[in-house]
């Protein structure tokens, strides 16, 4: 047996060193795990995830040209089994045309929206210099051209590529639009059917549509109104996430 005063004494600048080799050595372990043998610096996560964005919204792309296919087939067979004539065929004409699943044509306008360039400079005496938070197109700038087109009595309306029903919401995450599941860059081009004294008026008098043209004359963002004489909107051709609805009493 060994006595107490024959035990190896562990001095505690020893015991440091050893605990400073296993904290380096977990370290490193876990920046081996984690790295994977792939450099940390680089972008290479970043540029996996846009890839996987952009396959997405290609993928959505193909599912909407399949929705479209399957609904003309049901409207076709709808078609075929009540006839064009019957009083229940028209009502569903009149309820598909207010949920924007067939398209709609006539005069209209389509309003441009663009991002500041980025090195752009204050344009007015008096104005701050601006951020990079105020040189792009924000959320609500899209939010307040479709209710003011809404407003001033659209029969449709399209944002870039896609015709807006009830459920579509415009949400925007940095400078991309996202869609019912699409992604899109700006320029952002939103383009509506109807009067268009009544269209122009709206968006002349929205308080945010105005507040956007302010940030238009100091810092160079974009607006342009183009009208057309005949302009044709597409149906919608995405899901409908609604399933039932109940009438506000």
């Amino acid at each position: 047996m060994i006595n107490s005063a024959q035990r190896p004494r562990i001095r505690p600048a020893r015991l440091f060193t050893f605990a400073a080799f296993g904290l380096a050595g977990l370290i490193f372990w876990t920046s081996f795990n984690t790295a994977q043998g792939t450099n940390l610096r680089t972008d290479d996560s970043m540029l996996r995830l846009t890839d996987l964005i952009h396959e997405r919204d290609r993928a959505n792309q193909r599912l909407d040209g399949g929705n479209a296919e399957l609904r003309d087939d049901v409207d076709a067979l709808a078609e075929r089994d009540h006839g064009p004539g019957t009083a229940s065929r028209k009502r569903l004409r009149e309820a598909e045309r207010a949920a924007g699943s067939t398209a709609v044509s006539g005069a209209g306008l389509t309003v441009t929206l663009t991002d500041a360039p980025p090195d752009a400079t204050a344009l007015i005496p008096g104005v701050p210099e601006p951020t990079p938070d105020t040189l792009v197109v924000h959320q609500q700038d899209l939010q307040a051209v479709v209710n003011a087109l809404w407003a001033g009595g659209a029969k449709g309306i399209r944002v870039m590529d896609q015709r807006l029903i009830s459920t579509s919401a415009v949400r925007c995450v940095g400078n991309t639009l996202i869609l019912q599941g699409r992604v899109y860059s700006p320029p952002y081009k939103i383009t509506a059917v109807g009067d268009r004294q009544d269209l122009q008026a709206a968006l002349d008098a929205e308080p945010a549509v105005q507040n956007y043209l302010r940030y238009v004359d100091a810092y160079g963002l974009g607006y342009e109104v183009d009208p057309h004489d005949s302009v044709t909107l597409p149906a919608y051709s995405g899901t409908v996430d609604l399933h039932h609805a109940r009438p506000v009493e």
